[in-house]
């Protein structure tokens, strides 16, 4: 498979995730935007430059396509990237609910609205977690990824991760016990 069909493979794959993850770190979308567009570039750059990675002194590049190795890859210079920025800007900026929609062909306005709904309330009750539980929950439910991915990205321990997740989790149900139920989003009263 040459670069580019690398490229656009790992786009088509990658992008959204990517985006949606820098964009829970820095609290905007167009700084996420630039931030997944670096990490890319810098995988072209590893990738396609003759001596890529030996003429910047980095480390080479993971093999593209074994299994999690390039997921992880990825996640973790985008995440190193939204950290840069923000340490760039000295500011901390909450997780913003107006994530993007997703265009699909079923769900009507009304399916939107309860999603925002939704999206605000879980903001909410994760604003109330410390920073390394929401980060392991968002990377672990949002995008799916695997205690030994998120360790990796994260630095921590595996052991760690679970812990996190576990604890987090653990607050989010008593969070969610302490409110009236005409206080919730109809999805999420549903599911009690």
């Amino acid at each position: 498979m040459s670069a580019d069909a690398e490229l656009c493979a790992l786009l088509e794959r990658y992008e959204r995730p990517l985006v949606r993850y820098a964009q829970n770190i820095l609290g905007d979308l167009e700084h996420a935007r630039d931030v997944v567009q670096e990490t890319f570039i810098k995988w072209v750059e590893l990738h396609t430059l003759p001596g890529g990675e030996a003429a910047r002194g980095e480390g080479p590049p993971p093999p593209v396509w074994e299994e999690g190795r390039t997921e992880a890859w990825l996640f973790t210079v985008c995440r190193n990237r939204a950290i840069d920025l923000q340490r760039k800007h000295k500011r901390i900026v909450p997780i913003h609910p107006d994530l993007p929609e997703r265009i699909s062909e079923e769900p009507g306005p009304g399916s939107a609205l309860e999603n925002r709904e939704l999206a605000g309330c879980l903001d909410e009750l994760l604003g109330h977690l410390s920073e390394n539980q929401r980060e392991v929950i968002v990377l672990k439910f949002q995008n799916d990824l695997s205690y030994r991915e998120i360790a990796g990205i994260t630095a921590l321990s595996v052991t760690n991760v679970g812990f996190l997740l576990h604890t987090g989790l653990k607050k989010l149900r008593a969070l969610i016990a302490e409110k009236p139920r005409s206080d919730l989003p109809e999805s999420l009263r549903k599911t009690l």
